[in-house]
């Protein structure tokens, strides 16, 4: 039920549908296995599901150097098949690259994926060398597949203008969120593979794989947290599906094929909104390819819940004992980010009414979108149901309600300053850079004075004015609160 906007997720979803059928076709044609088919169709839905870069180009560099990624890895994994410690101790070291390299950006995280996937669709078709060959060609052949639906077949992202996407906080060294992470991710990794392992020596890659997931688009210590709770409670519902859907199909091929793109579309459709929907998805088409691989029963499924569970201890412990990165530091910091969006609003906006043709502030509109969803997911685990700190959970929502009410100030004001009779009224451009004033004041901890004037409060852009310098107002009490604070010290 959730808004979906252009039907952009519809799109995705369909286009993610097609795009793994045809790779999967195409690898029957050619004579693989099941266990080259089952390579193929996920090399497939990771070149249409991680692969985020902003411009078409930059998606299709990406994807085109996924199999350069995937290939060496999967070598790896093969070779080390029958070397337990060296194959433990490579998979580690992939998942810290794999999180390291979210600091070059969307196509650092899509390789990081890729990588750390097809490490762990070895160990799940236990790949030898013998199989590379086959392996290498599904690879191959799927990511083109794939690559010739999405940006042949139908790239309806050459008519949408590239998204604004902020860059995440840094830093330097291990104060860089992405190098905590790395740290993070391969401690809790490690602790679910040793911990894993003591639970099943067979497919131990689970708890691994909880962990590695959990961690992706995360950022602070409570969005970890959160996530993991999802995915757990995600995996309880789809194993619950697994019982009553895919348990009676028996691994039959029409019927698991058809389940299959209904949980294909399932997993993209819901990805953006829910990562509880997503993990049902994911759930039960593990529990489909299992059918067919012969090996689904409700002890595997209850094998998958206790692996499940492990992944997401060891993502907790990681994440609270080791480097942790606060909650309160991320909201700081996106917010501040948010702030001086809004400055830079405010600045573009006096000039549009102070007659600058090359004035628009219409771009920064739309960064400030982007930014307050970024705080919006950060501040999520103050404001999740289950959080028992009613108090940070009540300001967590003021201070969401405050940023709210600023972009929609900031929106109402733009739309003034594009009427051309506004642009000659200069007691608004005074306004304006008012409330640059206030941004500034707030940003570095001065008291912030609201200022009337001879305008009467029926006027719009008086109006809009007038209801931004309050919520700035508003907001200096929150964002000034020391670190023990009921809010900022989550």
């Amino acid at each position: 039920m959730a808004p979906d906007p252009g039907r952009t997720r519809l799109r995705f979803a369909v286009r993610a549908v097609l795009g793994i059928a045809l790779a999967v076709a195409l690898c029957g044609l050619a004579g693989h296995s099941l266990a080259g088919t089952v390579t193929g169709g996920l090399a497939a839905l990771l070149a249409l599901f991680t692969v985020t870069d902003a411009t078409v180009r930059g998606q299709a560099v990406t994807t085109a150097l996924l199999p350069a990624v995937g290939l060496p890895v999967l070598t790896a994994a093969a070779e080390l098949h029958d070397h337990p410690v060296a194959r433990d101790l490579t998979f580690l070291a992939v998942v810290g690259a794999g999180v390291y390299a979210r600091r070059w950006g969307p196509r650092g995280h899509s390789l990081g994926v890729f990588a750390f996937m097809t490490f762990f669709v070895a160990q799940f078709l236990h790949a030898t060398t013998d199989q590379l060959p086959q392996l290498y060609a599904a690879v191959l052949l799927s990511v083109l597949a794939a690559a010739a639906v999405r940006f042949g077949l139908w790239c309806y992202e050459r008519r949408l203008p590239p998204p604004a996407v902020p860059a995440p906080p840094g830093g330097t060294g291990l104060a860089r969120v992405t190098t905590r992470q790395a740290v993070q991710a391969t401690a809790g990794a490690g602790f679910a593979l040793v911990v894993g392992q003591l639970v099943s020596g067979q497919r131990w890659y689970w708890a691994v794989g909880a962990t590695w997931w959990i961690f992706v688009n995360t950022t602070s210590r409570g969005e970890t947290l959160v996530r993991g709770f999802r995915r757990l409670l995600g995996t309880v519902i789809g194993i619950g599906l697994g019982l009553l859907v895919a348990m009676p199909v028996h691994g039959d091929p029409a019927v698991t094929a058809a389940l299959a793109a209904v949980c294909v579309f399932g997993i993209f459709y819901t990805a953006a909104v829910s990562y509880t929907w997503m993990m049902l998805w994911v759930t039960l088409l593990a529990g489909l390819l299992y059918g067919l691989l012969g090996v689904l029963g409700p002890d595997l499924l209850a094998l998958r819940l206790a692996e499940t569970g492990v992944g997401a201890l060891g993502a907790a412990l990681a994440v609270i004992l080791v480097l942790p990165v606060t909650t309160h530091s991320i909201t700081d910091a996106w917010i501040r980010r948010a702030l001086r969006c809004v400055h830079a609003c405010a600045v573009e906006t006096a000039r549009r009414l102070a007659g600058a043709t090359d004035a628009d502030p219409a771009p920064r509109v739309a960064e400030l979108e982007q930014l307050l969803a970024r705080v919006r997911l950060s501040v999520a685990p103050l404001v999740h149901p289950l959080n028992p700190m009613l108090g940070r959970k009540r300001r967590a929502r003021h201070v969401l309600d405050l940023l709210d009410d600023c972009a929609r100030e900031i929106r109402g004001l733009v739309a003034v300053a594009a009427d051309p009779e506004a642009s000659h009224d200069t007691r608004l451009a005074t306004a304006c850079r008012r409330v640059e004033a206030a941004v500034e004041a707030l940003t570095e901890g001065r008291d912030i004075a609201i200022h009337a004037d001879g305008l009467p409060h029926a006027e719009p852009a008086l109006a809009h004015l007038h209801g931004l310098e309050r919520a700035l107002t508003e907001l200096a009490r929150p964002l000034r609160t020391p670190s023990g604070s009921p809010l900022v010290g989550a």
